[in-house]
C-alpha cells in the first residue's frame, strides 16, 4: 500500500517544506479563504496526503467544520500529525489515495502537493476517487507542481526554484538534489493538462486559483 515520495525526514518535515516550497503557508491560507467564501455550515472535509496536519491546523477553529478526515499513507507522518492536532472533530487515517473508500460524503476535498507523485493512469484514478468522495456541488482544491510548456522555460523555472531554496537555508548540494527530482521522483504535467483531467473526471467547473514558481492551485466544483 505504501507510496510516499516525499524526500523529507518526518521529524524535519515542516522545516524542510518551508525551505523548499515557495509560499507554502500562503497556499494553506488561500484554501481557508476559498472555503470561507463558500458559506458552508457543518463542513465535512477530506484532506488527502495530510502530512503533519498543517491543513487541519490552518482551518480548525476558523471555519465551521463538523468533521475533518485527514489521510496519509505514511504511518509515522500520521503519528506526528496527531501530536500537533488534538481535536474531536479531526480523524487521522492511514490510507492510500488510490484506494479511497468514500462516496458522496464530503463538502470539501483538498490535495496539497500530492498529485504530481503519480503517473497519468494513477493520477486519473486518484482524482476520480476525490470526485466520488464529494457531495453534489462539493469543492476540490489541489496545489501541486506543474511542468512548464518548454524545455527552456523548465530550465529557467528550476534555476529560480533552486535559488529560492538556497536563500532559505539549503546548501547548494541539497537544493540541486531536490531540483533533480523533477521528472524522476515526481511527474508534473502542464496546467492545461491538469485542467483537462479534472474535467474528464467529471468536474463541472475548473478554475486556476494561483500560480507561482512551479506550483499551481486549482479549484474545481462537482
Amino acid at each position: 500500500m505504501k507510496q510516499n515520495s516525499t524526500p523529507f525526514n518526518v521529524a524535519e518535515y515542516d522545516i524542510q517544506i518551508n525551505r523548499t516550497l515557495t509560499f507554502y503557508e500562503e497556499m494553506l491560507q488561500q484554501i481557508v479563504d476559498i472555503v470561507a467564501l463558500l458559506d458552508l455550515h457543518s463542513i465535512k472535509w477530506l484532506d488527502v496526503g495530510c502530512g503533519t496536519g498543517k491543513m487541519a491546523r490552518s482551518s480548525l477553529g476558523i471555519l465551521e467544520i463538523e468533521k475533518m478526515v485527514s489521510i496519509d499513507v505514511e504511518l509515522e507522518m500520521l503519528k506526528r500529525a496527531q501530536c500537533f492536532c488534538k481535536d474531536e472533530k479531526l480523524e487521522f487515517l492511514q490510507c492510500d489515495i488510490r484506494e479511497l473508500p468514500y462516496q458522496e460524503m464530503f463538502d470539501v476535498v483538498t490535495s496539497i502537493q500530492v498529485n504530481h507523485y503519480f503517473k497519468m493512469d494513477e493520477r486519473m484514478t486518484i482524482i476520480e476517487n476525490c470526485y466520488n468522495a464529494l457531495r453534489e456541488n462539493g469543492t476540490y482544491i489541489s496545489f501541486e507542481n506543474f511542468a512548464p510548456d518548454s524545455e527552456e522555460g523548465t530550465e529557467l523555472y528550476l534555476e529560480r526554484w533552486k535559488q529560492f531554496q538556497t536563500a532559505n537555508g539549503k546548501t547548494e548540494e541539497e537544493a540541486d538534489s531536490h531540483i533533480k527530482r523533477f521528472g524522476r521522483n515526481y511527474f508534473p504535467i502542464s496546467i492545461p493538462e491538469s485542467v483537462r483531467i479534472l474535467k474528464d473526471c467529471g468536474f463541472r467547473m475548473v478554475e486556476i486559483l494561483w500560480v507561482s514558481y512551479m506550483q499551481v492551485g486549482i479549484l474545481a466544483r462537482k
